[in-house]
């Protein structure tokens, strides 16, 4: 990569060095007017199903189990090889910042997506072609 793939809560303030700003949940955050948010895109496509999010939030399944789950959505989600490509283009030219509402910073989808959008582009920039 030749620019960063950061993380950042749609409430802590845009900056321009955030880059590319992806909004990675499902829902709409609370409180944030569009033109706040200073978003680029809105990957819904590639957030977690309805029901493994609540299944986690509701306390039924722990961050390993909903890591684990989620990874196994994106692996057969038809949208993520355009998401992964869409990701490695904008990291050649900016950062890319995924951004998320989720009040948890240690244990949120954002951080299992932003691990398997890295492993997805070095992997990338290693394979043969």
């Amino acid at each position: 990569m030749d620019h960063e793939l950061r993380l950042k809560r749609v409430y802590e303030p845009y900056e321009l060095a955030d880059g590319y700003r992806i909004l990675v949940d499902r829902l709409w955050p609370r409180g944030i007017k569009k033109e706040a948010a200073h978003l680029d895109e809105w990957a819904k496509e590639i957030t977690p199903s309805t029901e493994i999010r609540r299944l986690y939030h509701q306390g039924e399944m722990p961050f390993e189990g909903f890591s684990q789950a989620y990874l196994e959505e994106l692996e057969s989600n038809e949208a993520a090889e355009d998401f992964v490509h869409n990701c490695s283009e904008q990291l050649k030219v900016q950062n890319v910042t995924l951004v998320y509402a989720a009040k948890n910073e240690q244990e949120n989808h954002a951080l299992v997506c932003r691990e398997w959008l890295k492993r997805k582009i070095e992997g990338g920039k290693n394979a043969t072609r």
